[in-house]
This record gives C-alpha cells, sequence and structure tokens, in this order.
C-alpha cells in the first residue's frame, strides 16, 4: 500500500466516522475501489487513533469536567449507559459480525441508513419542544441506535443522532453526544483490532513509516474538521442530504451486487 492510499483511506475515515455516511461501508468501498485486499489490522488502528484525537481536541474540556466532576457531571454516567448495548452485542455476535464485512450487507445498510435519516428529520418536524440535557432515555436509546449501527454501511453517527432526537435531544446535543459517544466506541475497536493485530503476528504494516504517518494525519484533520462541520450544520441545517448521498450510494453498491459482481459480489 502506497501512501497516498493511506491518506485516502484516512480522509474517509475521517469525514465518515462523523458525517451521517458510515465510516465501515466507505473504508470498504474505497479498498474494493483501489484494489486494496486488506488495510491490515495496524493500520486500522492507527486510522481508528486518528479520529479518536480528533474527538479528544474538540471535546477535551467536557471530558475533563466528567472526569474532574463524575458525580455532578451526568454525562459520564450517560455514556456508559449508551456503551452498553454495543459492548453486548459485539461480545455476543463478533463472529457473525465480521462475516457481514464481506460486502453482502453493505447496499442494503447503506439504504437502511437513508431510512433511518429521513426518519429523524421526519420526527424532528413533528417534535415542538426539545431539550439539550442528556437523561436515561435519551442514552440508552442512542446506545441501542448505536449497536445496530455495528452493521457495515449503517451510519454510527447518523443512527445515534436520529436516536437522541427521536427521544427529545436537540440535533446539536444529540450530536455533542453522539460524538463523545464514538471515543468510547473507538477505543473499543482499538482493543478488538489489536487482537487481531496480534493475531497476526504483529506485523508492521510496511517498511516505509510515510505510508501509517499518512493515514493517520488524514484520519485526524479530517475528523476534527468533520466534527466542527456537523456542529455547526446541526444549530439550523438538516440530514436530508446525507439521506439522499447514502440512498444513491446504496443503490449503486445493491446494483453491483445484483447484477455487475465488479466491486461488491455477493458470496455464494
Amino acid at each position: 500500500m502506497s501512501a497516498w492510499q493511506a491518506a485516502i483511506l484516512g480522509i474517509l475515515q475521517g469525514l465518515s466516522e462523523f458525517l451521517p455516511i458510515s465510516s465501515s461501508g466507505h473504508l470498504l468501498i474505497g479498498e474494493r475501489l483501489m484494489g486494496i485486499d486488506s488495510t491490515g489490522a495496524l493500520l486500522e488502528i492507527l486510522l481508528h487513533l486518528g479520529t479518536l484525537v480528533a474527538v479528544l481536541i474538540v471535546f477535551w474540556g467536557d471530558f475533563l469536567s466528567m472526569i474532574l466532576h463524575p458525580i455532578k457531571d451526568s454525562r459520564l454516567r450517560m455514556l456508559v449507559i449508551a456503551t452498553i448495548p454495543a459492548v453486548a452485542v459485539t461480545l455476543l455476535f463478533n463472529d457473525q459480525i465480521d462475516e457481514l464485512f464481506t460486502g453482502w450487507f453493505l447496499g442494503p445498510s447503506f439504504i437502511i441508513t437513508a431510512v433511518l435519516l429521513f426518519v429523524g428529520e421526519a420526527l424532528k418536524a413533528r417534535r415542538r419542544k426539545s431539550t439539550e440535557t442528556v437523561k436515561f432515555g435519551h442514552a440508552a436509546t442512542m446506545g441501542l441506535m448505536q449497536a445496530f449501527a455495528i452493521l457495515p454501511g449503517v451510519s454510527r453517527s447518523g443512527s445515534t443522532i436520529v436516536g437522541g432526537v427521536s427521544t427529545g435531544l436537540t440535533r446539536e446535543s444529540a450530536a455533542r453526544f453522539s460524538f463523545m459517544m464514538s471515543a468510547v466506541a473507538i477505543v473499543g475497536a482499538v482493543v478488538f483490532k489489536l487482537r487481531d493485530f496480534l493475531g497476526e503476528g504483529g506485523a508492521v504494516l510496511t517498511a516505509d513509516w510515510m505510508v501509517p504517518l499518512a493515514g493517520v494525519l488524514a484520519a485526524m484533520v479530517t475528523g476534527y474538521l468533520a466534527i466542527r462541520f456537523m456542529l455547526r450544520l446541526l444549530k439550523n441545517g438538516t440530514l436530508k442530504p446525507f439521506a439522499w448521498y447514502v440512498l444513491v450510494i446504496g443503490l449503486v453498491v445493491l446494483v453491483d451486487q445484483m447484477f455487475i459482481g465488479r466491486f461488491f459480489p455477493v458470496a455464494k
């Protein structure tokens, strides 16, 4: 793998981790289009760490407050509640989830993401009152949506934001909590990828240090920009453009799966 390929994957990871368009799905598409059989566990770990740094830069004050005032600041407890469903699903169904990453579920998952975003916008339009304070019901619903978004092609950020909005959070508050949830989710993903990395014998990605560096820097910078963009957009904006985008991507992938089989052949 070259440095420019790693940088493209880093850009895809950074943008799609926080834009509601699915990071796992876009990474899989990027790999297939560039003819990469596998990025390897090490690069996946580094890409995740790049987006983790982006989250910590944007929300360092929030995380510091939660650590220094764990009783007074309820968000720490809400993050724990929101994390439990995804942890349970991963531990119980990890092997089955890995099988879905062969690509057959990708097209339908993008379409599911589009439906979720459209539904979220409809629910937002109907709700007259919203709150900025994350409570148990919001956290639990967003946690369940995050567990559902483990499926490749289903957007984690999109699903959790919709979960928050549907239970009465403002879009901006739902997005902020969703992005803070992502820090915990990323740490969990890194732990599981470390297991894969050690299973590969701890082999390094490449002798060229520019390859992993290009990937992690691209993920960090684009992740930071994506978070800032989404927080600004959701003050008064809409998720509908993202819904239309993932709908088109899902249909394109589905057509390839069903009739062409060039990039996403369905395993028999």
